[in-house]
C-alpha cells in the first residue's frame, strides 16, 4: 500500500485558511506535509482550480480535506490523480449536478437558519451579531468576534456552482459530523455522509469544529491517511 504523506486543507465560506492552524500544528508533529489552499470563494470553478494547482505541485498521494463549502470544492477537485482519500469536516458533499444552493434549499423542519445577510454586489456575509451562536458557539466570544469581523465575502457564484463528477463516488471518504452545528444541520451531514459511503465520526462541536477541536479533526485525517 502507498503511504500518504501529503494533506491538503480547503476552507469554506466566510473564512480563510488560517482557521486550519490548529489542525496544521497537530498533523505537522506527525511529519505530514501539509498545504493549505487559500481558495478565493468567488466561484466553485475558481476554487477547484486553486485546489488543483496545489495538488499538481505534490510529489505523491494526498488526503484532500474540506470544511463546510470546502466539501463542495473537494468533491469536484478530488478527481485529481494525486488524491487518494477525501475527508469532509462538517461539510457539504454534493452529488452530480448539485450545488450548495440546492443542498440548502429544503432544510429539515426545525433546523436553525444560518444568519446569512442578503447578497450585496454578488457577495454574502453572516450577521456579525449572530456569528458566534451560529458558526462558532464552542469558541470563546473574543475568538468568534474576531472571526466575524475578519469575514471573507462569499460569492453567490460559489454557492451556485454545481459539481460535475463527485470524487466520493470513486475514492474512499471520511466524514466528521459536528453534532451541534447550526450552519449545516447534523441530520443533513449524516445523510450526505451515508450517501457518500463515508466512514463517519461524530464530535460534539459547532460548525467551527476544526478550530475548536483540532485534535479530533486531525485524528479523522490520520485515519484517512492510514
Amino acid at each position: 500500500m502507498t503511504t500518504i504523506d501529503n494533506i491538503v486543507l480547503v476552507h469554506g465560506g466566510f473564512v480563510d485558511g488560517s482557521g486550519w492552524q490548529g489542525v496544521y500544528d497537530e498533523l505537522s508533529r506527525d511529519g505530514f506535509r501539509i498545504r493549505i489552499v487559500q481558495n478565493p470563494t468567488l466561484s466553485l470553478q475558481g476554487d477547484v482550480t486553486a485546489t488543483r494547482q496545489v495538488l499538481d505541485s505534490l510529489d505523491g498521494p494526498a488526503v484532500l480535506v474540506g470544511h463546510s463549502y470546502g466539501g463542495a470544492v473537494i468533491s469536484e477537485a478530488g478527481t485529481h490523480s494525486n488524491v487518494a482519500a477525501l475527508a469532509y469536516i462538517a461539510a457539504f458533499a454534493p452529488d452530480k449536478g448539485e450545488s450548495v444552493n440546492t443542498l440548502i434549499a429544503d432544510p429539515p423542519p426545525g433546523a436553525p437558519v444560518p444568519p446569512i445577510l442578503p447578497p450585496r454586489d454578488g457577495f454574502l456575509l453572516l450577521d456579525r451579531d449572530k456569528f458566534h451562536g451560529a458558526f462558532a458557539a464552542d469558541l470563546p466570544a473574543e475568538s468568534a468576534a474576531f472571526m466575524a469581523d475578519a469575514q471573507v465575502p462569499w460569492g453567490v457564484d460559489a454557492l451556485g456552482g454545481a459539481v460535475t463528477e463527485p470524487a466520493w463516488r470513486h475514492k474512499p471518504s471520511w466524514y466528521l459530523v459536528a453534532t451541534e452545528d447550526r450552519m449545516i444541520p447534523p441530520r443533513a451531514q449524516r445523510v450526505m455522509a451515508e450517501r457518500a459511503g463515508s466512514t463517519v465520526v461524530e464530535a460534539v462541536g459547532s460548525h467551527a469544529v476544526h478550530v475548536s477541536q483540532p485534535a479530533v479533526v486531525a485524528d479523522l485525517i490520520r485515519q484517512a491517511a492510514a
